[in-house]
């Protein structure tokens, strides 16, 4: 997600505070808590090398192994298919192996800054992601029902588009209270988002997306809100989200979540690897050179879990696809909570009858992306009549919707993403094969630049991925309808479980879909972090005073609690 047109309803000057995912549903500062020396925590040296099963090796499960590990724990990772999750790079068979894809997670913005942290810990590098309209994006074509609009900056669109940017900054105001938000997050004033919040989540819980913009006056007209689903802010237009609660929408546009977003150079996949490999520098109980490679034997997690059930104790026992069985005082879940009610044998005793229902009502958003290598960045070469790009990053209303050109330079081959798609439009693409797929979208670029010739440049087979159809994922990323707060907050809240009957405790849930913003990378780092906290509070451990955790802090900045009578 990123900004097409410029959203911030306020302009702001470098004397301010940076903008971070602070909130605002949980004010908790995660960044804090990470660079802090104190560390994250201790557990009692009687707990020292015990196990703890940690289900899903993408980014949240690798982050909690990786904290668990340096507390003296032993962390058991369990994964189905490969370390990463839905940051998954791919490179194209008989190219360069230089030459990647991002089939999930391919930017970032500033303000994950939790996320920053493990970037730089690993010594990753990141660079500006050339989304539409972006500085570092040479031109852009907005193509909607059969009309193009070449442009470098929103200046060079119809005056019309320029409305729509209008309409949605009024509507934000109007409606959300954005530039008072927006400047308390900067602050972190804790008192004034928790005010703010606590009432429009009271307001809008009920409200889709889509019904937002319909009582905004500045959204009365049809035409703007048609353009505004097609363009708006978003990667091709965020009509595919128009269903969905408009506060999870909130939530990304206030920490300006869909703006000045980076990719990482190589990959990001090579953020959980690196994490697997790393060898803290702190580290307690286990020797210096210890890794979360090192404590799994041939270097590779456990395979997928089949069956989950509570034993005597309260323990967990956990039977993994090769018939190895073993129970542990704690676990942490942080695949895609549906995984639980499909693809691994669970027994209700797992979790309270409320956490269930919240995990079956769960809404997961469709998505598909086709990327082909091609020679070189060729669409950088110079119409002869009219001195522009040949072909630009493309929004259309066609197949495609959104098409986004990647390189490295001038003279090395490129990749281009053909088509990014969500919800109905990724559903379209299911049938096909990859191929099937290619052919499709150069049709419909064909009509948009009838005087490139994509093909030529193909210099390999396309890869695609269209997640809804990925047995260990089923979708996307959650995405939250109206009257879905109190379901997530469950969720969400879940690592606090002191108050949960004995019975119920010791497994705990993690992963960007728990999160309160669900799709972004910073949301699996954060619920990582309270599952880290909620397993060092269950092996009667404690933080330093100097920096409490999340769980610490939570009874002042607990999410709002909606009535449910």
């Amino acid at each position: 997600m990123t900004s097409t047109l410029p959203t911030t309803a306020v302009q702001h000057d470098d004397a301010q505070p940076p903008i971070t995912m602070f909130g605002p549903d949980f004010p908790y500062a995660y960044d804090d808590f990470l660079a802090h020396p104190a560390g994250l925590g201790q557990i009692p040296a009687t707990g020292h090398g015990t196990e703890v099963a940690v289900i899903g090796g993408g980014l949240s499960g690798i982050i909690t192994a990786y904290e668990l590990m340096k507390m003296g724990l032993k962390p058991v990772v369990y994964e189905a298919d490969q370390i990463g999750g839905r940051l998954r790079t791919v490179g194209f068979d008989g190219c360069d192996p230089g030459l990647t894809a991002e089939m999930g997670a391919m930017r970032f913005p500033p303000s994950s800054t939790a996320l920053q942290h493990y970037i730089d810990l690993v010594g990753l590098e990141t660079k500006p992601f050339p989304n539409p309209l972006s500085p570092v994006t040479p031109s852009t074509v907005v193509d909607l029902k059969g009309e193009s609009h070449y442009a470098t900056s929103v200046d060079d669109l119809p005056q019309v588009y320029r409305d729509v940017m209008h309409a949605w900054n009024a509507c934000l105001e109007e409606g959300a209270d954005f530039s008072d938000m927006n400047r308390a997050l900067r602050e972190r004033d804790v008192p004034r988002i928790r005010e703010i919040w606590s009432r429009l989540v009271e307001q809008l819980d009920n409200q889709t997306f889509y019904g937002f913009l319909c009582d905004s006056e500045s959204f009365k007209s049809f035409r703007h809100r048609e353009i505004f689903g097609q363009v708006g802010f978003g990667t091709g237009g965020w009509d595919t989200d128009f269903p969905n609660s408009i506060l999870e929408i909130l939530r990304v546009v206030y920490t300006e979540a869909d703006d000045h977003h980076r990719g990482i150079e190589g990959g990001s996949q090579q953020l959980p690897l690196r994490l697997w490999e790393r060898e803290p520098e702190k580290i307690v109980h286990w020797a210096q050179g210890t890794s979360l490679a090192a404590l799994h034997e041939g270097r590779e997690p456990k395979p997928a879990v089949t069956r989950l059930h509570r034993t005597a104790g309260n323990r967990i026992t956990v039977t993994d696809a090769a018939g190895d069985i073993r129970t542990y005082q704690a676990a942490v879940f942080t695949a895609q909570s549906w995984m639980l009610l499909s693809k691994i044998a669970c027994d209700d005793s797992l979790f309270p009858i409320d956490h269930w229902t919240a995990m079956e009502r769960t809404h997961y958003m469709e998505s598909s992306k086709l990327f082909v290598p091609v020679d070189r960045p060729f669409w950088l070469d110079k119409d002869e009549i009219t001195g522009r790009d040949v072909m630009s990053m493309t929004l259309t209303d066609r197949m495609t919707r959104g098409t986004y050109l990647l390189d490295d330079g001038p003279d090395k081959p490129a990749t281009i993403c053909l088509s990014y798609t969500w919800c109905d439009d990724s559903l379209k693409w299911l049938p096909l094969s990859a191929k099937e797929r290619m052919e499709v979208m150069l049709k419909s670029l064909g009509e948009i630049y009838p005087k490139v010739d994509i093909r030529k440049h193909i210099i390999g087979n396309p890869v695609t991925v269209s997640w809804e159809n990925e047995p260990y994922f089923m979708g996307a990323f959650k995405a939250n309808l109206p009257g879905h707060y109190r379901y997530q907050r469950r969720l969400f809240t879940h690592f606090m479980q002191d108050l949960l009957p004995e019975d119920k405790r010791g497994i705990f849930l993690a992963g960007d879909d728990i999160s309160w913003t669900a799709g972004w990378a910073e949301g699996a780092v954060q619920t990582a972090l309270n599952a880290v906290w909620g397993v060092m509070n269950h092996f009667a451990g404690s933080t330093d005073p100097s920096n409490p955790g999340p769980g610490d802090l939570y009874d002042e900045i607990a999410p709002v609690e909606l009535p449910e009578d």
